[in-house]
C-alpha cells in the first residue's frame, strides 16, 4: 500500500478519553508492537483517542496494510509548528528473563516497568495524555503528532509519514525525537547501514578443494576486509569527534553458509553493520565496500568457476543526525529544558531522516538508553515527570 489516508476524525465522549501520562503508557505498553507483528490496534486506540477532540489522523501504510504512520496536527493548520515524533514497535521479548509480564506496565521502587518504556513509549505517552491542554490553550502555531513504524528493523516506517507530512503540510519549523535521551539534548548521532552480502560459490568434495571455490572463504575474507577497515579507521579518528567510539565502525553480526564439514560450501550469507561519522556518506562507504568485492574477491572466483558471483543488497540505510547551525530545534529545546551541554549518541534515530527532507530536528526524551532493549525494562517516575515539563514549556511556547 504505501499510500497516505487522512481519516476524519470520530465523535467520542471527551471525559472517556482523558488519560494520565501514567494511564496513557499503560495503555500503549499493553499493545505487543513486536516489530515483526501489526501496530494497527495500537494506532486504531490512538486515532480514536485524538478523535474524540476533533482531530483527524493521516495514516501511511507498508506494502502489506499490516503497519500504518500516524500524524495529526493538533492547533491551527499553519506552518512553523513543531513535531512530536516517536516510533510505535519495540524489541521481542523472547529469550529474556522478565520478572513481570512485559506488556503490562508495573511499578516498584519509583519506577515504571515494561516493553517500550524507555524505548519510546513514554514519550508517545505524555504527548498523548497532554492533548486535552493542548486543545485548551490558544496555540498559535500548531504541535504534530508523529508516531512511526518499523524503527527498530531499520527506521523503515518515517521515510513515508515525512513525505506525506512534506507534501500535505503544513510546514513545521522543528522536530523533537523522543528518544531516551535523559531529556538531553542531543544534536548528533551516527549514521546506520545494513547491507546484506550474499556468496555463490561451487560445491566440490573437500578432497577435491582445488576444483571448488569455497564462498566461506570468501566471506572470510570480506569480512576480515570490514576488520581491517576499521582499525584503518581507528588511526584515522578525527581529533575532534565527540562520539564513543569515536571513528566509523563495519561489523558483521551474521554469517552462515556451508552444509557440511567435507563439502566446499556452495553459498554462504553475512549481514555488515556500518555505523559512520554523521559527516560521512554511507553511498561512499557501501561504494569502497563494492569496489574491494569487485576487484579483489570476485574476480578470482570467477576464474575458478563461472557460476560463482557475490551479491549485496542494501537492506536499510539511516542518516546521521547532524548538528545544525543555530538550528530552530535545538535552540528551542535548549530554551525549553534549560540544558545547554553538548550531548551526542551512537545509536540512530529517525531524527536524521526528519533532517534529511530539510527540518530541523533535534533528538530528546525522556528515559536513558541503558534500560532500552533490556529484560524489565523500565524508566524512572522522575524521568515522566521531566517530560510532563517539557511539553507544558512548549505549549506555553506555542500559545
Amino acid at each position: 500500500m504505501g499510500h497516505g489516508t487522512r481519516l476524519p476524525a470520530l465523535e467520542y465522549d471527551l471525559d472517556a478519553t482523558r488519560y494520565s501520562t501514567e494511564e496513557m503508557l499503560a495503555r500503549l505498553v499493553g499493545f505487543p508492537t513486536v516489530s515483526d507483528r501489526s501496530n494497527l490496534d495500537l494506532i486504531d486506540f490512538v486515532r480514536a483517542y485524538l478523535g474524540g477532540f476533533g482531530i483527524a489522523s493521516e495514516l501511511t501504510f507498508d506494502e502489506t496494510g499490516e503497519k500504518a504512520n500516524l500524524h495529526a496536527v493538533i492547533g491551527p493548520r499553519v506552518d512553523g509548528g513543531v513535531v512530536l515524533s516517536g516510533h510505535t514497535d519495540v524489541v521481542p521479548v523472547a529469550g529474556q528473563n522478565w520478572s513481570g509480564d512485559p506488556f503490562e506496565l508495573t511499578e516498584r521502587d519509583g519506577k515504571l516497568f515494561g516493553r517500550g518504556t524507555a524505548d519510546m513509549k513514554s514519550f508517545a505517552a505524555i504527548a498523548l495524555s497532554h492533548v486535552p491542554r493542548m486543545m485548551a490553550a490558544n496555540l498559535k502555531r500548531p504541535i504534530h503528532i508523529a508516531l512511526s513504524y518499523d524503527e527498530e528493523t531499520g527506521c523503515l516506517g518515517a521515510p513515508r509519514m515525512i513525505e506525506a507530512m512534506m507534501r500535505e503540510g503544513p510546514r513545521p519549523a522543528a522536530v523533537i525525537v523522543g528518544e531516551p535521551t535523559s531529556m538531553k539534548v542531543v544534536d548528533s548521532h551516527k549514521g546506520t547501514m545494513l547491507l546484506r552480502t550474499t556468496v555463490t560459490g561451487k560445491s566440490v568434495h573437500s578432497s577435491q578443494l582445488n576444483r571448488g571455490v569455497s564462498a566461506i572463504t570468501a566471506a572470510a575474507r570480506i569480512v576480515a576486509w570490514l576488520d581491517g577497515r576499521t582499525r584503518a579507521n581507528i588511526a584515522e579518528t578525527p581529533k575532534d569527534s565527540p562520539f564513543d567510539p569515536p571513528y566509523t565502525t563495519l561489523h558483521c553480526g551474521v554469517l552462515e553458509g556451508g552444509t557440511a564439514h567435507n563439502i566446499v560450501a556452495r553459498s554462504a550469507w553475512f549481514y555488515t553493520d556500518v555505523r559512520s561519522l554523521p559527516h560521512e556518506s554511507q553511498d561512499e562507504w557501501q561504494e569502497r565496500y563494492e569496489t574491494f568485492v569487485r576487484s579483489e574477491i570476485e574476480p578470482e572466483m570467477k576464474a575458478r568457476a563461472a557460476e560463482a558471483e557475490i551479491r549485496i543488497e542494501r537492506v536499510s540505510a539511516v542518516p546521521g543526525l547532524q548538528p545544525e547551525e543555530n538550528g530552530a530545534a535545538e535552540e528551542l529545546a535548549r530554551r525549553l529544558t534549560g540544558d545547554n551541554s553538548r550531548n551526542v549518541v551512537v545509536y540512530g534515530t529517525e531524527a536524521g531522516q526528519f533532517q534529511a527532507a530539510g527540518l530541523s530536528t533535534i533528538v530528546c526524551g525522556p528515559g536513558s538508553i541503558d534500560q532500552a532493549h533490556q529484560p524489565d525494562e523500565f524508566i524512572e517516575k522522575a524521568q515522566l515527570l521531566a517530560g510532563e515539563a517539557f511539553i507544558r514549556r512548549l505549549i506555553g511556547e506555542l500559545t
